[in-house]
């Protein structure tokens, strides 16, 4: 069985922020943001809520694609969840 890696993004319980990254283990890395268990952006913020994310089969593609996503305009990021997740349900509970 091949290993995935995922690209995902994160916001906070308002929806006004926004968390773009790369993983090997999306349920592991998502409880580590929600429980605040790393320094940094996400817990500053209070980005809890797993709003998007897709899987990838190397870790090139993913950190070339989460790339991409960072440097889009905000906008974009928000169409990309919106179109996925419109109403912003937070996906973390899905991944068990």
């Amino acid at each position: 069985m091949s290993k995935q890696y995922y690209v995902y993004i994160m916001t906070n319980k308002y929806n006004n922020v926004l968390y773009v990254g790369v993983t090997n283990d999306l349920q592991r890395r998502v409880y580590e943001h929600r429980e605040k268990l790393v320094a940094g952006f996400t817990r500053k913020y209070n980005v809890d809520k797993l709003v998007w994310y897709e899987t990838h089969e190397n870790p090139e593609s993913a950190i070339l694609r989460e790339k991409q996503i960072k440097d889009r305009p905000r906008a974009k990021k928000i169409a990309l969840v919106e179109a996925y997740n419109p109403e912003y349900i937070d996906l973390y509970k899905t991944l068990f």
